[in-house]
C-alpha cells in the first residue's frame, strides 16, 4: 500500500539527442526492417498461394 502512495507521475517534455546519434538510430531501424519485410512477404505469399489454390476452381461450376 505504501508503494502506491509514493508513486508520482512524470511527463517527458524534451529529449536531447545529438543529430548524428539520431541518424545512426534511424539507419539501424531501416536495416532491421529489411529482414522483417522479407519474412512478412513470405508469409503473405504462402497465405495467398493457399487461398488462391483453394478458391481457384470455384467459378467453374
Amino acid at each position: 500500500m505504501s508503494d502506491e502512495m509514493n508513486k508520482s507521475e512524470v511527463t517527458v517534455v524534451d529529449v536531447k539527442i545529438p543529430f548524428m546519434s539520431m541518424v545512426v538510430l534511424m539507419v539501424k531501424f531501416a536495416v532491421a526492417s529489411i529482414p522483417a519485410l522479407l519474412i512478412i512477404s513470405v508469409i503473405f505469399g504462402l497465405v495467398s498461394m493457399i487461398f488462391g489454390g483453394f478458391f481457384h476452381g470455384m467459378g467453374r461450376f
